[in-house]
């Protein structure tokens, strides 16, 4: 699970080592184009055997008929993107944070977030009824809040998709269609129109369906490289354990070095949790998916299994990077400058060409679980949270599936808008910073919905978006200075605390001297 300012960071690596490549050099173009098709072509059967009737009720909440372990698995590939398919293998033998095993701190604070989100986050949602999360902040605070919090999902999640499957494009160029004559915009075009094609009608009951297949094809694909370079380390994949052990890249908990030391236990495992319940219990992407399951306790079933799946997945994807140094070190290959092209590097290029088709479908397939559930996520904040969908003052019933459409293409076409403006760009410092403004909008969510569930103070509704605009200004300010400011100390994902804090802390100014209304709120809402 990454922000969507560490997205791009990580992402460097992986579009050097592409920019590099004039082509594959063990994989005929022709033959992943065919491997493509009928990947594509099992899902948008998938769609045709899910969609059903494709009303509103089954777009969005998939008729609340999802089976949870399901939902559970597929949540996995959406967790998971297509960047962290190859940065979490890249990291242990790198240095710096995440080192060795130490990424393992983040993922068990992963258990404390799943746990909040599971005891307090989804009763609330499903006591309430939702279709959009958002729509707590209308009950909790007023109108302009709820307008706000979507606004600020929804610019975080059309830049974080568009950016996933900006790098989807530059594999399928570089690999597929590019050395078929093929331009790039049309394959960013192709990228788009397939994810259309089958989510269009069955919207959130197909991507669970659809995702677990995508989970499944992320795993093989480890699950091949895993096969591969433990063979040529001279062992089987039951050996995998053993060769971690002698890699001397093993540790896992980092005590020694206080709060400034950056793979400290505490303050990775607290930045898991925080992360976790923002990225997932605060985002409507993520929790759509769980709003589908039959009933609380199975959406409760789902949460607590994907938060211990998510261990020995994890612990799975570093156990590769370990095999990846170890294979480099073996064949006496230069270590690149960038971890994440390691993966890439030797998939690629070092092993045997079934372990490049997969990795290439891995990556297809991680990005594309985050990226179909995103588009579809998107249309249902937009329809419930601005057009009011599920408000007697919004589209009228008798017209809301053909909105529900053109939103629907709406978003596909923002999408590929800003995929082409990426291209365009290619600015690693302008690119950056855009990356950096949205992974800061998560930390508004995080101090509106904070504060609404803490207390029962009333606030002055319309002043809500000014606090909000401001609260990600100040926090990047201090991020910029702390170093100098705080005596060398370096935020990193608790940076994402600092945001909700001031959020929060503004929210409190808005609610002194605010008409205190003690039975407005009631406490089912809070």
């Amino acid at each position: 699970m990454r922000t969507n300012r560490t997205l791009y960071k990580e992402s460097k690596g992986l579009l050097a080592y592409l920019s590099l490549m004039e082509g594959p050099s063990i994989i005929s173009p022709a033959l992943l184009l065919a491997i493509v098709i009928g990947y594509f072509a099992v899902l948008i059967g998938i769609s045709y055997l899910t969609a059903g009737k494709g009303d509103n009720d089954t777009f969005f909440k998939a008729g609340k008929s999802s089976p949870w372990y399901l939902v559970a698995w597929g949540m996995i590939g959406a967790s998971l993107s297509g960047v962290t398919f190859v940065s979490i293998p890249g990291v242990v033998g790198a240095g710096g944070l995440n080192q060795q095993l130490s990424y393992m701190q983040v993922v068990f604070g992963y258990l404390l977030g799943y746990a909040f989100i599971a005891l307090v986050l989804l009763p609330l949602y499903y006591r309430l009824g939702l279709t959009s999360i958002y729509e707590y902040l209308s009950k909790r605070f007023g109108h302009a809040s709820y307008l706000t919090g979507a606004a600020f999902f929804q610019l975080s999640r059309i830049i974080g998709a568009s950016f996933r499957l900006y790098l989807v494009a530059i594999v399928l160029d570089m690999f597929v269609l590019g050395p078929l004559g093929f331009p790039v915009w049309g394959t960013v075009a192709v990228t788009l129109i397939l994810i259309y094609l089958y989510t269009f009608k069955g919207g959130m009951r197909t991507v669970v369906y659809t995702d677990t297949l995508q989970t499944f094809a992320m795993l093989a694909a480890v699950g091949v490289a895993l096969y591969a370079l433990s063979a040529n380390l001279g062992g089987s994949i039951f050996d995998i354990p053993t060769l971690v052990g002698e890699s001397g890249l093993d540790q896992m908990f980092f005590f020694g070095g206080g709060w400034g030391d950056a793979n400290n236990f505490w303050k990775q495992f607290f930045s898991g949790a925080l992360l976790t319940i923002v990225m997932t219990g605060l985002d409507q992407d993520m929790m759509q998916k769980n709003l589908t399951c039959r009933s609380l306790g199975d959406a409760q079933k789902n949460m607590f299994s994907l938060s211990v799946l998510l261990i020995p997945i994890n612990l799975i994807f570093l156990s590769l990077g370990i095999l990846l140094y170890s294979n480099m070190q073996l064949l006496d290959l230069e270590i690149p400058a960038k971890a994440d092209q390691i993966f890439p590097t030797m998939a690629l290029g070092h092993l045997p060409p079934i372990a490049g088709i997969t990795f290439v479908i891995g990556l297809i397939a991680a990005a594309y679980s985050s990226a179909d559930s995103a588009l579809t996520s998107l249309t249902t904040s937009f329809c419930v949270d601005f057009l009011g969908f599920d408000r007697s003052d919004g589209v009228e019933q008798s017209k809301q599936k053909s909105v529900r459409n053109v939103v629907h293409i709406g978003f596909a076409f923002v999408l590929f808008a800003v995929i082409l403006i990426f291209y365009a760009l290619n600015d690693d410092s302008v690119i950056n910073s855009l990356f950096r403004i949205a992974g800061l909008t998560y930390g508004p969510l995080l101090g509106l919905f904070a504060f609404g569930l803490s207390n029962r103070r009333p606030i002055r509704d319309k002043l809500v978006p000014i606090i909000c605009v401001l609260a990600p200004l100040l926090t990047w300010i201090i991020d910029k200075n702390s170093v100098a400011w705080l005596g060398g100390f370096k935020f990193g994902f608790l940076l994402l605390a600092l945001n909700g804090l001031i959020t929060f802390l503004g929210l409190w100014l808005l609610s002194a001297g605010a008409d205190e209304q003690a039975d407005v709120v009631p406490k089912a809402i809070v």
